[in-house]
């Protein structure tokens, strides 16, 4: 049998059906890109979100479970990706959208072998220790992503200033995401709060989602919290080299992001009763509010010197 060769339309249709299913908010602020920038960014979430199923046994980031082969499912992923930026056909939609991405990007490979690294980490079960650890890992699995989009977005690969910020916005969003879920990474055994932070707080080994101690919990979702609305704040200073369109959709994600490590902040001790989201009201209210950013943006967001105590993505 002939295998015919899936045109690029079929597999943006694919990566887009992954994002509308995968992220609702990553989805609707998409939308915002021109029609190239938009569907690079389908293609590239395809690939992250497909390497981040098959190392959590998920299904679109939803389910996520205990797996007992980590070690050769990060084989299979790493080596599906190898032959997407070596300009072959994979045979797998996501990673098949990886090689467009790839190709008609001129995306650097060093940061596609970031991103595997970060499940490298997860399949290695590793902790951070140091709040230093806890960046290095953000980087790995979220703010080498914002370089890939900024790239996407036509960044040169290059302008190492501004992917430090678009770096920057993937941080916060990391962040964001570690303290919202909490509670759903202790039910399969992972934990990425830094071990001096819950040494500080005086935590009994692994018992930090137990009722007697969360408030003490609530206190370092509230310092990650922090830690993010700095990073977010770097990064909306990356805006003013993007396009209108492409700052819009940037604008749109750090507000509605934001709005989610605020969030759990807030919520305190009761953040993890529910999983804390963003409506479709809020979600058009950052659009909204995103837009009038992006037309000020240079006025908004002077670029200054980025902040020396901000953790700095790692070079070649």
């Amino acid at each position: 049998m002939t295998y015919t060769l899936p045109s690029r339309e079929a597999i943006v249709a694919t990566a887009h059906e992954s994002i509308s299913r995968g992220s609702k908010s990553f989805a609707a602020a998409s939308l915002l890109f021109d029609k190239p920038t938009r569907e690079r960014a389908w293609l590239l979430y395809a690939w992250c979100r497909r390497c981040d199923d098959i190392a959590d046994g998920q299904d679109h980031g939803h389910g996520m479970t205990v797996v007992d082969d980590a070690p050769a499912r990060l084989v299979a992923l790493s080596a599906m990706t190898e032959q997407a930026l070596a300009g072959e056909v994979v045979g797998e939609p996501a990673f098949d959208a990886l090689r467009i991405f790839a190709a008609e990007t001129r995306l650097p490979k060093r940061f596609a072998r970031d991103l595997v690294e970060g499940f490298a980490l997860d399949a290695r079960e590793w902790r951070p220790r140091s709040e230093n650890d806890l960046y290095k890992y953000c980087y790995h699995v979220a703010g080498v992503v914002g370089c890939m989009m900024a790239i996407a977005m036509g960044v040169d690969p290059d302008d190492e200033d501004t992917l430090d910020r678009a770096c920057d916005l993937g941080m916060a969003f990391q962040l964001a995401n570690i303290a919202r879920d909490v509670e759903e990474d202790d039910r399969v055994g992972r934990c990425y709060l830094p071990e001096e932070w819950l040494v500080e707080m005086d935590f009994p080994p692994g018992q930090h989602m137990k009722p007697p101690f969360r408030s003490r919990l609530a206190v370092l979702t509230r310092r990650m919290a922090d830690r993010a609305a700095a990073f977010e704040a770097s990064a909306r200073e990356g805006t003013p080299a993007l396009s209108f369109r492409s700052a819009w959709a940037v604008l749109s994600a750090a507000g509605i992001y934001g709005a989610i490590g605020r969030t759990v902040a807030a919520r305190g001790e009761h953040a993890w009763d529910h999983r804390v989201t963003t409506s479709g009201m809020q979600k058009l209210g950052f659009i909204v509010t995103a837009a009038r950013e992006a037309a000020r943006r240079d006025t908004l967001y002077p670029r200054t010197v980025r902040d020396a105590r901000l953790w700095t993505r790692p070079r070649v």
